[in-house]
This record gives C-alpha cells, sequence and structure tokens, in this order.
C-alpha cells in the first residue's frame, strides 16, 4: 500500500512526495544529509541576462552558494567552464533574437567540469545539455533536468511551422526523446507544466518549484491612496517581445482606455516584434511608449518607478516577470490563458483578463486608475503574498532536496 501511495503522487510541489513519504533515509549519503553539495549547471547560455533561463541559472546559483553549496556554471559565458558558441543556420538567427545561442558540445569541457561534482541538473534538451547528460552518465554522476522551454513559445517563434498540425505534441515528443525519457527527476516551475508534461507521457517524478525572484525585488514605500493617481500613470510590460507574448494587445488596450491620455507605457524586453511594435505604439497612444531593452539589475527600480503590470502572454512556464513585479509592489492584471501558468498569480478578478481581449483589458486599466486606494492597498498585499510564496531562498533548498533524492537514488 505504501508504494501505491508513492507511486500515485508523482507530481509535488517542494519536497516530492517520495522523499517525505520514504522516511528519514531519503536523500541521506554516508557524509550526511546536510553536507554541501557540488551541482554542476549545465545552460547553453549563461552570460547573456536579457535571457529569463540564463537569468534564473544566475539567481540559482548565486543563492546555492550563499547556502554553503558548491556550483560549476557550464555553458556560454561561464567565467571557469564557458563553452563556444554553436552555429546553426537560420536557427541560431531565430534564438539570438530572443537572447539566446546554442552551445557547442565538448566531451574536454563536460570531463573537466564534472570531475568531483554530486549531480548535474540540465536545463535544455538540446545537442549541449544531451551530451552533457551523457557524459555525466558515463562518469558515474545523477542527472536531474529542468523543463523551462514550452513547445509553445517555440511555435510562435517558427513562423508558418506553427500552423502544420500536430506540431506541438511532435516537440513534446522529440524533447522528451532527445533528453527527459533518461532523466529520472524533472524539474517545472508551475502545475500548469508538469501536467503538460504527464499528457505528453513524460514519466519521470515531477518536482514543481518556482524559479522565485531575487531579494533585491523589494517593494517600494507604501504610497498614500491619492499619491497613485498621479499623471503619467505608468503602465509597465516585461518579456520577449514576441508574438505569444501579445503586448500588442496591452498596446491597443491603453488607446482604448478613458484614461488614454494619462498613461506611459513602458515595455522591458527584446525581441524580433520590437520595431512593430514601437511603430503601432507611436500610431495608437497618446504618450511616447518606452519599448526596449532594461539591464536585469535596473527592473527593480524601473518596476518601482510604475503603477500597474501587465502581463498579455498566451504561452508561458512561469513568468518570472509577473513575480518581480508583485515583488517590488505593484499589481499585475494577467492573461488568463490555458497556456500559460501566469495567470495563477493572480488574487482577484480585477487582476485577469481574456487573453487576447484588448476591451477587457482597457477597462480593467481604467478600474485600478479609478480606484487608486485599492491600488494602493493591493500592491502591498501582493508585495506580502510573494515574499511568502516565491523566494529564491526557499526554491533553491527544495531544488537541493530534489538533487540530495536523485543522488540518493542512484546509490541505490
Amino acid at each position: 500500500m505504501r508504494e501505491q501511495e508513492v507511486e500515485e503522487d508523482r507530481i509535488v510541489s517542494g519536497r516530492d512526495a517520495r522523499t517525505v513519504k520514504s522516511g528519514d533515509d531519503a536523500g541521506v549519503t554516508e557524509e550526511g544529509i546536510d553536507r554541501p553539495l557540488t551541482i554542476a549547471l549545465v545552460v547553453d547560455t549563461i552570460g547573456n541576462q536579457g535571457n529569463g533561463t540564463s537569468n534564473s541559472a544566475l539567481q540559482w546559483a548565486a543563492e546555492l552558494r550563499r547556502q554553503g553549496h558548491h556550483v560549476r556554471l557550464v555553458g556560454i559565458g561561464a567565467p571557469e567552464y564557458p563553452a563556444r558558441v554553436n552555429h546553426v543556420p537560420l536557427v541560431s538567427w531565430v534564438a539570438a533574437k530572443q537572447q539566446m545561442q546554442f552551445a557547442e558540445p565538448s566531451d574536454t569541457l563536460f570531463r573537466t567540469a564534472f570531475r568531483g561534482v554530486d549531480v548535474v541538473h540540465i536545463y535544455m534538451p538540446f545537442k549541449f545539455g544531451r551530451r552533457a547528460a551523457k557524459i555525466a552518465r558515463q562518469m558515474g554522476i545523477p542527472v536531474t533536468a529542468g523543463f523551462h522551454l514550452q513547445p509553445e513559445n517555440v511555435l510562435y517563434s517558427a513562423g508558418p511551422l506553427r500552423y502544420i498540425p500536430g506540431m506541438e505534441r511532435f516537440l513534446y515528443w522529440l524533447f522528451r526523446q532527445w533528453l527527459y525519457k533518461r532523466v529520472d527527476h524533472i524539474h517545472t516551475p508551475t502545475e500548469m507544466t508538469a501536467s503538460l508534461l504527464r499528457e505528453h507521457g513524460y514519466k519521470g517524478v515531477m518536482h514543481v518549484i518556482s524559479n522565485g525572484y531575487a531579494p533585491r525585488f523589494t517593494a517600494r514605500a507604501p504610497l498614500a491612496p491619492d499619491a497613485a493617481a498621479h499623471v503619467p500613470f505608468r503602465v509597465i510590460a516585461s518579456g520577449r517581445l514576441a508574438h505569444e507574448k501579445d503586448q500588442i494587445t496591452l498596446i491597443k488596450a491603453i488607446s482604448m482606455s478613458r484614461h488614454a491620455s494619462d498613461i506611459q507605457l513602458v515595455i522591458a524586453g527584446t525581441g524580433p516584434l520590437r520595431r512593430y511594435l514601437t511603430f503601432r505604439a507611436n500610431r495608437r497612444l497618446k504618450r511616447k511608449a518606452d519599448i526596449g531593452f532594461h539591464r536585469n539589475a535596473d527592473m527593480p527600480a524601473l518596476l518601482r518607478s510604475c503603477d500597474l503590470f501587465v502581463h498579455c502572454s498566451i504561452a508561458d512556464i512561469e513568468s518570472v516577470s509577473v513575480i518581480e513585479a508583485m515583488a517590488c509592489g505593484l499589481v499585475p492584471v494577467i492573461a488568463a490563458s490555458e497556456l500559460s501558468a501566469a495567470s495563477q498569480f493572480a488574487l482577484l478578478d480585477e487582476s485577469l483578463f481574456p487573453v487576447r481581449d484588448a476591451t477587457m483589458l482597457a477597462r480593467r486599466i481604467d478600474w485600478w486608475i479609478d480606484h487608486p486606494d485599492e491600488l494602493a492597498r493591493w500592491g502591498a498585499t501582493y508585495a506580502r503574498h510573494t515574499r511568502e510564496h516565491y523566494s529564491v531562498e526557499a526554491s533553491v533548498h527544495r531544488f537541493v532536496d530534489m538533487e540530495r533524492e536523485a543522488m540518493a537514488q542512484g546509490a541505490r
């Protein structure tokens, strides 16, 4: 009966259910459960902080070290174990617009970086990560992996390919064949992602762990209700300038707002649609919009200078940008989409609107502008809720639990 309970509870939040239910020996090595680990994080693109996966890897590496563990970053831009760029015709050009590069596998690099590590964690299912996983197994090192690239996001960047029937299911199958079918422990940032993987035949144990937010994203001092109603009212969005992020709906919504002349739009990001979005904003909005790249280090101050955060994305695995905005005390207004996990962050109906519905989004924006007292109160509530549930410190503790379980399973 005990084994049956374990098998049925395959998706967990935080510490994996099989660790909890299997007693105190789970994850324990001869050196003890609390000994510091040496973990290799394998990420194609590490040095580019315009990429969400890169930001998350760097953030987790810093927190792992702060908690006393040893981290070896392996990939393009890594300080100690840098990889060369793998130029893939056409594909690399498209990926570069999303602030991503593919790394060139190197057995020498992997064997050097993995010597003496306890566990290897792979971020992406591409050639670099697949080869790294193979070398780690040859060296007898446990391998875990994260699922950070949603096939739906890939298809939105693939032009007409996304209209071919069955392409989405094919990509889930391809990623599984490439990497995840050989990985027993998979990190997924949200329950939605874990459910999608199960639907597509992924068999590994899913560890649902938020990517979390860095502690420098802190809330500003509470504003008096009347202070929130200043002009211009700054609405901000953050993310890649790509079709699936659907920033065009936000531009349309602001142009339809009753307060359109008092709203300034900020979209922090870079991507293939920058010129298009800038052109449309210039044509439709009464105030000049700020659309373009902002360094990640500058994002806390930028967020705190704004009044409302809007997230229109159609497909998202987690949406760390929403977490960061909430941590800074901004109320979010989020698109409710079947392919996006971001709507899980909404604490009230006024923080949601139907995906692609510019008219309803305009109403939501107007409601928050018309209710500055509620904006101030809920901004503080969102900041407090985020501190309690999405800190990177708690996420990394759970990640280490996953790594210890993988090590214990490999040792049996």
